[in-house]
């Protein structure tokens, strides 16, 4: 009897389909170059809008003031079929003044602690907003405001420009800055009853304030916010 030894070979076939990513505007598709599948994943941005603050003690004339900072939402949908929401939009807020124009064009000089008639110690004129004192010689020639920051300290006519003052100043000379008005003098106080506008720059001496590139009867100032 013969036999007949039957062998059967098993054969596997390998099928690789390669996947290519493509970048979209609003998503990325997956999709397989033989038509057999695509998927598509959408991230979709909620643009943030802006919310306005009006301030009566913010010039009209003064750059608007982001108080807070807008963030964009951020929606996730994977095939048009499961939708995730990852981040909530948060709008902007911007402060725009509605008070009295404050735009002037005058005289800034410098002083020091130890100038004639003032005292070493360089106690300014007016309180800080916290109700405090304000030394040049111990607590120094900046003021830490909550809205504007970092400030150089101003002498002012009091009656033009309260205690508090935010102002732009730019004198064609030192880098354009911002200062507060947290002291005063009796010259200021007199060229403002002749219609000069005059402001004094805080300096740690007199030396210096002469030397420090202050001075200048071309300077213009700004003001960003009128008193505290």
């Amino acid at each position: 009897m013969s036999k007949t030894k039957l062998v059967y070979g098993a054969s596997f076939i390998a099928i690789i389909a390669i996947i290519t990513v493509t970048i979209l505007t609003k998503g990325v598709t997956l999709y397989n170059p033989t038509g057999e599948k695509t998927a598509t994943i959408m991230n979709e941005v909620q643009p943030y809008g802006t919310d306005y603050v009006y301030d009566e003690t913010m010039p009209s004339t003064a750059e608007p003031v982001v108080l807070v900072e807008g963030i964009n939402g951020l929606d996730h949908t994977y095939d048009g079929l499961t939708y995730t929401h990852l981040s909530d939009m948060k709008n902007q807020v911007v402060k725009v003044g509605t008070g009295k124009e404050g735009n002037y064009s005058g005289k800034l000089t410098g002083y020091g602690p130890d100038c004639p008639g003032c005292s070493t110690v360089g106690n300014v004129s007016c309180r800080t907003r916290e109700g405090l004192n304000h030394s040049l010689t111990y607590d120094g020639l900046y003021y830490t405001d909550t809205v504007y920051g970092s400030v150089r300290i101003l002498a002012a006519d009091h009656d033009a420009f309260p205690c508090g003052t935010i102002v732009k100043v730019n004198n064609g000379v030192l880098p354009e800055f911002i200062g507060i008005v947290l002291d005063t003098g009796s010259a200021m106080r007199n060229a403002w009853d002749d219609g000069v506008v005059w402001m004094d720059l805080a300096f740690t001496s007199q030396k210096e304030a002469l030397t420090g590139g202050a001075t200048s009867s071309n300077t213009s100032f700004e003001v960003q916010r009128w008193g505290w």
